[in-house]
């Protein structure tokens, strides 16, 4: 009877550990999805508690702003958060347009140039590449009172703008604006573009990718706040300086600002930055054959005071010698464990290799127990906070530019050494690189660069604003309208330049490999080095608008919707912009080809297979099914009547029943 009592009085207190635990996981769920809806706040007791913030979760899914009333708790804002959050989140009806008269060895690069407002980019890349980018790298507008901010969904009347400044699109939308320090929203206006963008960008990233981002002193603290929100404080990597010129004397309070900041956070703790160790030297001896190994230093940075248990004077059981301890560097070991050290051969003294020329214990480290512990970092180790001094400044950046160009075209570019290094701590081989504030497309130039040093297949994704060229400046003066002329422009000099030394200097790694001499950049398409890249455009939707919304049909638009695709559209708009919906990537191997009488676009080797032409035959559409695409498409004036649609998916359902199948 007691004991009954006893239970039936513990069962609700047990309940509610149960009810605990699972609020605390189902927390920790939401924080690694969604670090944004967590907010400290107080519980009953006074204490501070993580909680979930349910308005802003549900503001992700249904982008509505919440107006909520004031209360107590820690967290960043500002003014207009709300509207950028939600703006992060609104569906985009733009689309991305191929341009294969500006890209080099379209059919064959997976690199990716694209024109237009990063926000929208961002957006329509979320299918394709959520997951896949394994470093972001960014150098956004540093906010220093004359440089330019975004300003989404801002819109300005006919008279108000002057559509030749570049400052608006087709629409009237204003896409950048100076942003001087005058302006009572200063910080606010530079808070409200990078948030959306990072909530955006977060997404694409792989589980062990990063972002590192370049800022100055003055929205630093405001970035790493934002960046707490969007990616959890838990993943600050780094905060690391990088100078980027000499001092200075002329300078307010005398003391010259000659560093920048490159701010790190991880998508989640399995990343690991780690730089190739070239020198740890292992030993393969007669007495170990077949395991090498390693010596390391057996003391440490710990006192005698700190570490009373391993201040002891060790002794060599074979010879009877002592190794008094230093007291302000004890040993790494217990005098406890000193004898499994031993009997684990793990300890070796002065004398038991001839070759080594040590005064004092060493300890023993087994190349496969490195192994097993570094995983895939295996042969990597921890880099500094302190860049190496090889990295250049921002001369050096303004020096690469002026060779390829023989003119100053883009005003302080950072050097390619410095995004060289972050790619060299960070990415493998074949990697997807992700720069949505790409500029003079330095990240390009570094990407290629590492891949020609040491064969790798890295991948970049850039996008720009194509901002106008100051009149009279030297980047107008040369011949350059927009900042992604001269992006584009500089990948395809880098890209030549480094084929060619490639060629007339080639690497350990490219000893056996066959080169072209020709110096024109066309050589790519026979070299293993990817310097091509595909050019797209920002543009509004290729369907017109009662695609999307058919309450928006009225009588006069009947005639004109008789056709649902915009007049000036290619096949290839259509083409890529269902590439985009299908969350394919951008960048797949696409050639035209034929099946019976019907030319076809085949995309990734059949993933997709899509014909546009008019009034298809039934004898084209059982070619194409009989090709089993895992995805087919077709435009709705390829058949001449409902029954004809009908017929085709009669077709693919005996053919190629697997196949989705849609029309336009």
């Amino acid at each position: 009877m007691d004991a009954n009592k006893t239970a039936a009085n513990a069962y609700p207190e047990r309940m509610k550990m149960e009810s605990s635990d699972l609020y605390a996981q189902n927390l920790a769920a939401l924080k690694a999805l969604f670090p944004g809806v967590i907010a400290e706040s107080r519980d009953p007791d006074g204490e501070l508690r993580e909680v979930v913030d349910f308005e802003r979760l549900r503001e992700l899914f249904d982008g509505v702003v919440v107006k909520r009333p004031q209360e107590e708790r820690y967290e960043f804002n500002w003014v207009g958060k709300s509207e950028a959050r939600a703006d992060a989140y609104r569906p985009t009806r733009k689309t991305l347009r191929p341009c294969p008269s500006e890209s080099v060895n379209w059919d064959a690069t997976q690199n990716l140039y694209i024109e237009g407002d990063n926000l929208e980019v961002l957006k329509l890349l979320q299918a394709s590449y959520l997951g896949k980018v394994k470093m972001i790298y960014i150098d956004p507008p540093y906010n220093t009172g004359h440089d330019f901010v975004y300003h989404d969904n801002f819109r300005q009347s006919q008279e108000e703008y002057d559509r030749a400044s570049g400052k608006v699109d087709e629409d009237g939308i204003q896409q950048f604006t100076e942003n001087t320090s005058s302006n009572p929203r200063f910080h606010s206006d530079w808070c409200s573009m990078i948030y959306p963008r990072l909530l955006l960008a977060r997404n694409l990233l792989a589980e062990d990718g990063v972002i590192f981002i370049s800022i100055d002193d003055n929205e630093v603290e405001n970035l790493k706040q934002i960046c707490n929100e969007v990616f959890g404080a838990g993943m600050f990597v780094a905060q690391i300086p990088w100078r980027k010129r000499t001092a200075k004397s002329d300078v307010p309070f005398g003391i010259s600002q000659d560093y920048d900041w490159i701010v790190g956070y991880a998508r989640s703790d399995s990343y690991k930055a780690g730089i190739s160790n070239n020198n740890r030297k292992y030993f393969e001896t007669d007495d170990f054959p077949g395991q090498p190994w390693r010596i390391h230093d057996m003391s440490t940075q710990r006192t005698a005071t700190e570490r009373p248990n391993s201040n002891f004077t060790i002794v060599n059981p074979r010879t009877g010698e002592e190794y008094p301890v230093n007291p302000q560097r004890v040993w790494c070991i217990t005098k406890k464990d000193f004898q499994k050290y031993l009997e684990d051969n793990r300890i070796i003294f002065p004398g038991d290799y001839p070759f080594l020329k040590i005064k004092k214990p060493v300890l023993r480290y087994w190349k496969s127990d490195d192994m097993l512990k570094a995983g895939a970092d295996f042969g990597k180790v921890a880099v500094s906070t302190k860049l190496p001094d090889e990295i250049g400044m921002s001369q050096d950046g303004t020096k690469e530019i002026v060779q390829l160009f023989k003119s100053k075209v883009f005003s302080y570019p950072k050097p390619s050494s410095l995004i060289t290094y972050f790619l060299k701590i960070t990415t493998s081989t074949d990697d997807v690189i992700l720069d949505f504030f790409s500029g003079s497309a330095t990240t390009a130039h570094a990407v290629m660069k590492l891949n020609a040093e040491d064969g790798g297949n890295r991948k970049y994704i850039l996008v720009q604003l194509p901002e106008t060229c100051p009149p009279k400046s030297d980047a107008a003066t040369s011949g350059f309208a927009t900042i992604c002329e001269i992006g584009k422009e500089r990948i395809r000099r880098a890209g030549a330049q480094i084929l060619k030394e490639r060629q007339t200097a080639p690497s350990l790694l490219q000893t056996d490999r066959q080169t072209d001499n020709s110096e024109s950049l066309q050589s790519s398409q026979s070299s293993d080095l990817d310097i091509g890249f595909r050019v797209f455009k920002l543009a509004e939707s290729n369907f017109n608008d009662v695609f999307y919304d058919p309450s928006l049909l009225t009588r006069d638009l009947l005639t004109a919707t008789e056709k649902n695709i915009k007049e000036d559209r290619t096949d290839l708009d259509l083409l890529f912009s269902v590439v985009l919906d299908w969350g394919l990537p951008l960048s797949c191997h696409y050639c035209v080809e034929t099946a019976g009488n019907a030319t076809i676009h085949v995309y990734n080797n059949g993933d997709l297979i899509a014909c546009f032409q008019e009034n298809i035959s039934e004898e084209d559409m059982i070619a194409i099914a009989k090709r089993k695409p895992k995805r087919a498409l077709f435009r709705d004036s390829s058949f001449a009547n409902g029954a004809a649609k009908l017929n085709l998916m009669s077709i693919f359902e005996q053919f190629s029943p697997t196949t989705t199948v849609k029309v336009l």
